[in-house]
This record gives C-alpha cells, sequence and structure tokens, in this order.
C-alpha cells in the first residue's frame, strides 16, 4: 500500500515538474515603465512567488526596478498609474440618490480600480477611495 502511494505522489509530482514555468525579465525594467513581451523570458521551472504567465504581466506597470534574469512577483508589478502624489482629483461619494463631491489631494501615485488615500481640501480630513477610470475618486463608507 505504501508503495502505490508513493509511486502515485511521485507520478503527480513529476507531472506538476514538467509544465511549470517562471516569468523572468528579460533585461533590466526601470519602475514606472510599461512591460511589453519583449521584456520577459521564460525559465521551465516553478519558483514559488513568481508568476507564471506571461499574459498577466504583459501591460502591467513596473513598481520596482527589475531586474535580468530575475523572478517578477506579483507585488512588483501593478496597474499602469494615471493619478500621480499630488495631483487635484474630484472625490465622489454616493449613497441612494445623495451625491456628494468634493477636490481632494492624492497622496500616492495609483492605477484603475486601485485604493488611494486622498486629502480633502476643505476639510483636510485624510480618506480612502478606489480610482475609476475617469481619473475620480470613489469614496465609501
Amino acid at each position: 500500500m505504501k508503495t502505490l502511494i508513493l509511486s502515485a505522489m511521485l507520478l503527480v509530482t513529476t507531472t506538476l515538474a514538467v509544465g511549470a514555468q517562471t516569468v523572468v525579465a528579460a533585461h533590466g525594467i526601470r519602475a514606472r515603465s510599461i512591460i511589453a513581451r519583449e521584456d520577459l523570458a521564460v525559465l521551465e521551472k516553478n519558483t514559488v512567488g513568481a508568476i507564471a504567465e506571461v499574459a498577466d504581466i504583459i501591460g502591467q506597470e513596473a513598481r520596482v526596478n527589475l531586474y535580468a534574469g530575475r523572478v517578477i512577483r506579483a507585488s512588483e508589478i501593478g496597474t499602469p498609474a494615471i493619478l500621480e502624489r499630488n495631483q487635484l482629483v474630484l472625490m465622489v461619494y454616493n449613497i441612494g440618490l445623495l451625491s456628494i463631491s468634493a477636490e481632494g489631494r492624492v497622496l500616492g501615485r495609483a492605477g484603475v480600480g486601485e485604493l488611494v488615500r486622498v486629502m480633502n481640501l476643505d476639510s483636510r480630513l485624510t480618506v480612502t477611495g478606489r480610482v475609476r477610470s475617469d481619473g475620480t475618486i470613489e469614496v465609501s463608507s
């Protein structure tokens, strides 16, 4: 019985290892650069915590400098930023039929769909909101 279980575990391990791959930077990629297919290479090995699919990285923005031959992790990339630190934006709060808007200052870089801290210019309070595709910040309770 132990031999059968060991053989099954060996077969599963071998099967997983054959299709394993890891995406690495083909050359140095500077932070804030948009990543293209030619910036990437694939290694035929599995690395824990690394991204395995090229399609998951293309079009993303490098959040940090990526070095040639080094694996790329999800925390090192993100959606391309459309808002820069200190940029003025419109904050919108909607609840039912009530809509409140105010001007704010972004406290960090952020892309569409990401959460970002914003300082309300009137009250000087800091709130967190999600970036919309039009560049406004949707604040929720």
